[in-house]
C-alpha cells in the first residue's frame, strides 16, 4: 500500500481564518486510489513547507501531495520551498496537470506546482482549489503505482 501525506498550504487556513476544504478532497482521492494517508497538514506558506516535507521524507512516505501556493501572489511560494527539498524533479507531471484542464479552466497554466523526487519519496505539488486537486489528483492516479515501484527500484514492465 502507497504510504501518502497530505499537506494543505494556506496562510488563511492555518491560521484559522477559513476552513480547509482542499486537504479533505485531496485525502479522499488519494484514498479512493488505494492510499493510506496521513492529513490534511495545514501549514502557511514559505519555511514551513520546507519543514513539513523535510519530515515527510524523513518518515519515508511514498508520496507527498501539497495543495495550495502554486499561484501568482507575492506569498504563494510552494515550488520555491519544494525545489529546496527534492533532488530532482519529475516535469511531465507538473506539466500535464497544468495542461489536462486548459480547455475548461484556461487559469489552470497560470499554477506553478512542480513534481520530483526527495530520497525515496515523490512530492507533487497542486493548485489550492478543490477542482485544481480534483484534477491534479486524476492526473496523478494514471501514474502513481509506477513511479512510487520506480523510484524504489523497480523495473519496467515488459510485455509478455
Amino acid at each position: 500500500m502507497i504510504r501518502a501525506m497530505a499537506v494543505t498550504v494556506s496562510n488563511r487556513a492555518a491560521a484559522g481564518v477559513y476552513e480547509d476544504r482542499s486537504g479533505p478532497v485531496l485525502v479522499e482521492m488519494l484514498q479512493d486510489l488505494g492510499c493510506q494517508v496521513d492529513g490534511p497538514v495545514v501549514v502557511p506558506d514559505g519555511e514551513p513547507v520546507v519543514d513539513v516535507l523535510r519530515d515527510a521524507v524523513s518518515a519515508e512516505y511514498d508520496v507527498v501531495v501539497t495543495s495550495g501556493g502554486t499561484g501568482l501572489t507575492p506569498s504563494d511560494r510552494t515550488p520555491e520551498m519544494t525545489r529546496l527539498v527534492i533532488d530532482r524533479e519529475v516535469p511531465g507531471i507538473a506539466e500535464t496537470i497544468r495542461l489536462e484542464n486548459r480547455e475548461r479552466v484556461p487559469t489552470s497554466i497560470l499554477s506553478r506546482g512542480l513534481a520530483g523526487v526527495a530520497g525515496r519519496t515523490l512530492i507533487v505539488n497542486l493548485p489550492g482549489s478543490t477542482g485544481g486537486v480534483r484534477d491534479g489528483v486524476t492526473v496523478l492516479g494514471r501514474v502513481l503505482a509506477h513511479a512510487v515501484d520506480q523510484i524504489n527500484g523497480g523495473d519496467h514492465p515488459r510485455p509478455a
